[in-house]
């Protein structure tokens, strides 16, 4: 399996930099999900998906949707595509109360980018029957290849009459309204964007500190992440992460081990690069042709995504469900705004989409 030469530590400080310090005041809904929470079932997976090992986490009882029989399965999955660095344990305390705040009714499941993840020794990669383990993706660290490892995933593992809610938060945003362009064929009944950054990302605040890291500087970062980092001990890099967590006031029960892996690390850094390339004209065919199933929801102090982005789109699509945060959250809302962004998004879940 081979890297693509990078390093991801930009990404990640840039990503993290915009984290509110403003004291939030628990809803009712949060309240209720956390007393929960620690009932709620999660199964860390790893499957062969598009030739590249791939983490996922599900929340609930359902691991194979097509071993369920027809009374248990559920009718909908809650499919969770994540930003960049999109490393899956971050997103678990949002998904497990999403899950909660949905009465358990369906799984929700997320899934980690195309190389990066590093599967466990004592792990076991699993395959779905209808991907053949030498099927491979072109360039699948890249963000087409990541595209279509989503799609790949979807159709192998989601039986035909379960519905699907994709929510995509920054990257996964452009990812998922991809997914919906690329396999019509897949019943997508709704997506959430969660701070999409879908168009001009090299012209953003971040982008222009990013674009010249990414694509310039990429070879000397990968070089230097591999030197400081290759030759630390497993249980230093362990030590470093717990502590960078601990300062992001980040707590969860998958361990974030990939986090410091310079292999992992490379491929966030080259996904990031081709992010600052491909995402500039904003694609409005796709958005006009699903209008309808799309919730667009922006932030006000977004360096991703500014908020000029979030009033074109109101301007350019005033029937569209476009909304913008009031509530003062950050880009990278999994880290210390999980469960306010849960309760808003099953919300909308809950009075907004029709009963199923």
């Amino acid at each position: 399996m081979a890297s693509r030469p990078g390093g991801g530590l930009p990404v990640l400080v840039t990503l993290c930099q915009d984290i509110s310090e403003q004291p939030r005041t628990p809803c009712r809904w949060t309240e209720m999900a956390s007393e929960v929470q620690e009932e709620i079932p999660v199964h860390e997976e790893f499957f062969l998906c598009g030739g590249v090992e791939t983490q996922i986490l599900k929340c609930g009882p359902w691991t194979n949707l097509f071993d369920t029989q027809s009374v248990t399965r559920p009718k909908l999955l809650i499919f969770i595509i994540p930003g960049n660095p999109g490393f899956s344990p971050f997103y678990l305390p949002f998904a497990k109360t999403l899950y909660s705040l949905t009465k358990g009714s369906f799984p929700v499941w997320m899934i980690s980018h195309a190389g990066f993840t590093l599967v466990p020794k004592d792990k076991k990669i699993l395959t779905a029957p209808d991907e053949p383990r030498g099927q491979e993706i072109e360039d699948i660290y890249g963000l087409n290849g990541q595209i279509e490892h989503k799609i790949t995933f979807l159709r192998a593992h989601v039986p035909k009459d379960v519905k699907i809610i994709l929510i995509g938060h920054s990257i996964g945003s452009y990812i998922s309204l991809r997914v919906m362009k690329h396999a019509p064929e897949l019943p997508v009944i709704h997506t959430f964007l969660l701070f999409p950054t879908i168009e001009r990302m090299s012209e953003t605040p971040n982008g222009r500190i990013a674009t010249p890291l990414l694509c310039w500087f990429r070879y000397a970062l990968y070089a230097t992440s591999y030197l400081v980092l290759k030759p630390c001990p497993e249980i230093l890099r362990s030590f470093i992460t717990r502590k960078a967590l601990e300062r992001l006031s980040f707590t969860g029960e998958i361990p974030l081990k990939n986090l410091l892996q310079p292999f992992c690390l490379a491929n966030a850094a080259y996904l990031g690069s081709q992010e600052m390339i491909q995402v500039r004209k904003r694609d409005d065919e796709i958005i006009k042709e699903h209008l309808p199933k799309l919730t667009f929801y922006y932030g006000k102090t977004d360096g991703w995504c500014p908020v000029k982005y979030y009033e074109d789109m109101k301007k350019d699509f005033p029937e569209g469900d476009i909304r913008l945060c009031e509530k003062g959250i950050s880009h990278a809302f999994v880290l210390g705004f999980s469960q306010e962004v849960a309760a808003i998004v099953a919300d909308w879940m809950n009075h907004k989409l029709p009963k199923i």
